[in-house]
């Protein structure tokens, strides 16, 4: 882990877990029992291996991201117990919370598997630090990445989370227009039955031909390379860092289709438009790694711009709908707050990234 990155992946973190376990923030009302009573309550008559799952997994994170800033701070025999006690007020205080919402269920159960996915994650973290792992990456960050790499290497670990939630087109991601026009038009609406002016039907935005998917999947896989060229600077490296770039994309995109619809269709968006696309983002990225990284920055915000334009005028088609209905609704509800966020927000965030460090060029060493 990058010195300076724990801390803000740490901080993002908790905030995820904190909107995936308050989601949909609805419907808050005194539902006459006390906040702590599930701690008593029965064991539940349904459980499955999914349940069990994602509660460790959810927190195992979370306890190797506060047991890594234990390390940092040369508190190793205090990584253990902070990561624990931190989890695990942390989980105690959103099923408590959950008790005010009808949509949630507070379980004891919950609050026990996601203290042990934190001591399973600060454990892996201090095992990984005797063994001298983090020695051994802090040696490796130096020689890759430039200084001051922070906030890219944070994007470049937050993209393949942003893939898993559901997307109109592969690798597209920043499509929240149809969320943030659905919102307006709600409101225009409700505006419009007060005042008593004629209503008006939603704009057809048409459709995105093969051609124009074709170019959201090259940019929505060269927009991450080119961030990495900003914080990696020599070509056989950043030939590297292109490779993992497009099998951490292919295999985030596989895991969405998988927990979308099911294991028998992880590989079912990897149509002839989506596998040239990938092959052109391959052979683009690698003809530009001789590209400075003032350069890389400059064309990583135009073609985010162009992306984001592109892939906010793609309809949603009724199975997409439906999807994202299973992951807002149903079983999924925890993923909800990570990547759905991550999702929306990291082609903006990206561009913002990418701006500052031009602005702060004189300052960063070539």
């Amino acid at each position: 882990m990058h010195k300076s990155a724990a801390w803000p992946l740490a901080w993002m973190y908790c905030l995820l877990v904190v909107y995936a376990s308050l989601y949909p923030f609805a419907g808050w009302r005194d539902q006459g029992i006390e906040p702590w009573a599930f701690l008593a309550a029965p064991m539940p008559r349904y459980w499955t291996g999914f349940d069990v799952l994602i509660n460790l997994a959810g927190y195992m994170p979370l306890g190797g991201l506060l047991a890594l800033l234990c390390l940092r701070a040369r508190q190793r025999r205090w990584a253990l117990g902070v990561a624990l006690g931190l989890a695990c007020l942390l989980s105690l205080s959103m099923e408590s919370l959950q008790s005010y919402l009808p949509q949630r269920i507070a379980s004891r159960e919950d609050w026990l598997l996601n203290t042990a996915g934190a001591g399973l994650g600060a454990w892996a973290a201090l095992l990984l630090a005797r063994r001298g792992g983090l020695a051994r990456w802090d040696a490796l960050q130096q020689q890759w990445f430039a200084p001051q790499a922070r906030a890219v290497f944070v994007l470049l670990l937050s993209w393949p989370a942003a893939l898993l939630f559901p997307s109109a087109i592969p690798f597209g991601v920043g499509h929240v227009w149809a969320r943030v026009r659905e919102a307006g038009l709600a409101l225009w609406t409700e505006w419009l039955a007060v005042s008593d002016l004629p209503t008006t039907s939603a704009p057809d935005w048409g459709s995105l031909g093969q051609p124009a998917v074709f170019v959201c999947v090259v940019l929505g896989l060269l927009a991450p390379c080119l961030m990495g060229f900003l914080v990696v600077h020599q070509p056989r490296r950043r030939v590297l860092l292109v490779l993992w770039v497009l099998a951490l994309g292919v295999v985030a995109s596989g895991l969405s289709a998988a927990l979308s619809w099911g294991p028998t269709h992880t590989w079912a968006w990897m149509d002839t438009v989506t596998l040239t696309g990938l092959l052109a983002a391959g052979l683009l990225a690698l003809a530009l790694v001789r590209l400075p990284w003032r350069g890389a920055a400059v064309l990583a915000v135009l073609l985010l711009l162009v992306h984001v334009g592109l892939l906010n005028q793609a309809p949603e088609s009724p199975y997409f709908s439906q999807t994202l209905q299973a992951w807002e609704q149903g079983r999924f509800v925890r993923f909800n707050g990570l990547a759905e966020w991550l999702g929306w927000g990291w082609p903006y965030a990206a561009m913002a990234v990418a701006l500052h460090r031009l602005w702060r060029a004189p300052k960063i060493a070539p």
